[in-house]
């Protein structure tokens, strides 16, 4: 089988040290990740590090290197939202986006397939573009909940899957994959790829902590619960996960002054003085965007001086909405920095881009301030944080 995970090694020879950018990483840990991967114009990040993360998991308990098809997913996905957005009368997010639990709380349902099996580029593309698609599926359930006829019919359903059966394929209900006859719940079941193994973990204050709730973002749709934990002790589970072998899918919003295209999301504290350079009555002068240009260009440069976070910081940003969940990707790993500041090593799913070739380098402090929420197994938890939250 063709090895798709990446080593210590392969990422050395991609520049993990590269001095161009300012930063010189150390690894302290890594866990093995698949190729990166490329979602091309479509919205579908939850899907690609949702997946990211389940091929870590099967490299992880032995089963081998796996490429799962994303686009199974995402189509599978479209067709629950569309049932869903026709109940409720149209009152829900009908969008490329989606979530974590998109993924691994529809494994029992629907399984999963490998990519060779369905690629979803029935379209004339070679890679995703989903403008079109989500329009045209977006018009027809708008047109369904409009109920023209003061009934809806009960073909509406048939016809949205005739839509997605021409932009995606049809999905096989069963295929051979090295040697073997499968179907794709029998394809999950074989690799052991069960949703009851994974567990969604956040950390606001607007609801108590150590029970779950449904997190109040747009591409929730499903309504899916996660557990809610103190902000320390939340980072906690990211160290404990990653140092004892297990990767974290993460949500986060990456629309911050900070998170640099090159590979590098940090805080920057824009009131520090070595941020702000020596000529601070001129720097107070500028424009917002003439600053943010600074700022970005002192963070290419190397390491800065970040903000502390604190528990309410992340409350105001998610209420004040300057923390959206906008990008899934998928954590592996921990190193330093040429000063000893904590990363998280993040495989992202923009093709091989940036100074490190699809990786990122996430500080602890972007971690704690922006995650909006992860998904982990769930023997990913230190056993204190499971006991407070009732699941030992």
């Amino acid at each position: 089988m063709k090895k798709l995970f990446l080593t210590a090694f392969v990422l050395l020879s991609i520049g993990m040290y590269s001095q161009s950018s300012g930063y010189r990483f150390t690894v302290v840990k890594e866990n093995p990740i698949t190729s990166i991967k490329n979602q091309g114009n479509s919205g579908t990040c939850w899907s690609f590090s949702g997946i990211a993360f389940l091929e870590s998991e099967l490299i992880r308990t032995g089963k081998g290197e796996y490429d799962l098809s994303e686009m199974y997913i995402v189509r599978r996905n479209y067709a629950d939202k569309a049932d869903k957005y026709v109940r409720v009368g149209g009152n829900l997010n009908f969008a490329q986006g989606g979530s974590f639990a998109d993924v691994v709380e529809t494994l029992d349902t629907y399984g999963v397939l490998p990519n060779e099996a369905y690629t979803g580029l029935n379209y004339g593309e070679t890679t995703h573009k989903h403008g079109e698609v989500e329009a045209g599926l977006s018009g027809y359930v708008k047109g369904v909940t409009e109920n023209k006829n003061r009934r809806i019919s009960p073909v509406w359903a048939t016809g949205f899957n005739g839509i997605l059966d021409a932009y995606f394929g049809t999905i096989p209900q069963n295929f051979q994959y090295q040697g073997k006859s499968y179907t794709p719940k029998s394809f999950a079941q074989s690799l052991g790829l069960e949703s009851g193994n994974y567990i969604s973990l956040t950390s606001f204050n607007h609801h108590p902590f150590y029970a779950p709730f449904a997190l109040e973002i747009p591409d929730n749709w499903r309504w899916a619960l996660s557990y809610n934990l103190p902000i320390d002790e939340f980072m906690q589970v990211f160290d404990y996960a990653v140092n004892n072998g297990y990767t974290v899918a993460w949500a986060t919003d990456v629309s911050e002054i900070g998170f640099i295209r090159n590979g590098v999301a940090v805080v920057p504290d824009e009131e520090a003085p070595e941020n702000v350079g020596s000529d601070q009555a001129h720097w107070l002068g500028l424009s917002q965007n003439e600053r943010n240009s600074r700022i970005r260009t002192k963070i290419e440069q190397g390491p800065v001086k970040e903000k502390t976070i604190t528990q309410e910081m992340r409350q105001i940003a998610f209420d004040n909405q300057e923390t959206t969940d906008d990008h899934g990707m998928q954590i592996y790993g921990i190193a330093k920095d040429q000063n000893g500041s904590k990363y998280y090593m993040v495989k992202n799913s923009w093709g091989e881009t940036g100074a490190y070739k699809g990786l990122w380098y996430a500080s602890e402090t972007f971690v704690k301030y922006k995650t909006t929420n992860i998904v982990i197994n769930k023997a990913a938890l230190p056993d204190a944080i499971a006991k407070k939250l009732g699941l030992k």
